[in-house]
């Protein structure tokens, strides 16, 4: 079975080398997600998960298999969000960089991540998950909604990158499950 827990200062070389190596992957194929090599997920983004207690990893057979950062940090889009109740951000948790290393896709890997997103937040008594995916990232919006989680419109979360406007919002209510 594998663990999943908090990050710590040593693994952050694991997770670097995990983006990195995702990074790669996306770049010679479909790229889903739109994230670029050098500019998210990067090192920075690593390090800030793991400082601020965010980040949290699974590895399998010795290997980091995949990372996913949860906070309360809802975009400032999630407002037009049609959510399931009206919650402030300590009410609620959301799920970020969501990344699998490319040898493991297809292991239930994010499956794991997300089942425990849900228990860590009914742990802490949150009412709701909520996340985003890119319009085009249709294997993420499978994988939510095989898990539960209902859309909840489509926003422009403003990044300012040409090819990354349109979002779907997806939210997990916790309090109903």
């Amino acid at each position: 079975m594998n663990q999943i827990r908090r990050a710590m200062m040593a693994d952050v070389e694991a997770v670097r080398d995990l983006y990195d190596t995702l990074n790669d992957y996306l770049a010679t194929h479909v790229n889903y997600t739109g994230w670029t090599k050098g500019v998210y997920p990067n090192a920075e983004t690593a390090l800030t998960g793991i400082q601020k207690e965010e980040l949290f990893v699974i590895y399998e057979e010795g290997h980091l298999a995949g990372t996913v950062i949860l906070n309360h940090d809802q975009a400032e889009a999630y407002e037009e969000g049609s959510w399931s109740e009206e919650l402030n951000n300590e009410e609620v948790l959301v799920v970020h960089t969501l990344a699998i290393h490319p040898e493991y896709t297809g292991r239930g890997i994010a499956t794991k991540l997300l089942e425990f997103a849900a228990n860590y937040g009914k742990e802490q008594g949150i009412k709701a998950i909520r996340l985003d995916a890119s319009i085009g990232n249709t294997p993420a919006q499978a994988l939510y909604t095989k898990c539960g989680y209902k859309e909840a419109g489509i926003v422009d979360l403003r990044l300012g990158i040409p090819e990354l406007v349109w979002f779907k919002l997806y939210e997990l209510p916790l309090n109903k499950m």
